[in-house]
């Protein structure tokens, strides 16, 4: 309904309340959406940090910690007696094999929980490829 006010015209137009709700209750579920898709991509990138981190534990646990008992195991296994250093590098090599069992299971767990990046990485690097 059109008025007039001495200087100027007003239009007063009246807005169902039904109509405000909708539209701030699609505005709060749409900001809330987007929330939940930057919340799953920062959860994603840092599963992905996550993965790198124990791999790198366990590169480093293999590497240093473990070495190449494998052949000193084998002999032991077959019973064979070891003594000096051999013995000492085996007891290290032992002890080193409890942690990269552990970092094993934890690669393994941040590996599975990796896995939502897969979708991801091939939706964001499918757009930089050339045709």
């Amino acid at each position: 309904m059109a008025r007039t006010n001495g200087l100027k015209n007003q239009t007063s137009a009246e807005v169902s309340p039904d109509i405000l709700d909708s539209e701030d209750t699609a505005a709060i579920k749409d900001s809330s959406e987007q929330l939940e898709d930057i919340q799953d991509i920062d959860d994603v990138l840092n599963s992905l940090k996550t993965l790198l981190s124990t791999v790198e534990k366990l590169q480093k646990v293999r590497q240093q910690e473990v070495g190449d008992i494998k052949p000193l195991l084998m002999r032991m296994l077959d019973g064979e007696l070891l003594a000096g250093e051999e013995l000492e590098q085996l007891k290290s090599g032992v002890s080193g094999l409890v942690r990269l069992v552990r970092t094993y299971s934890e690669h393994q767990a941040a590996l599975a929980k990796a896995q939502p990046a897969r979708n991801l990485l091939d939706q964001v690097l499918k757009g930089n490829k050339a045709g």
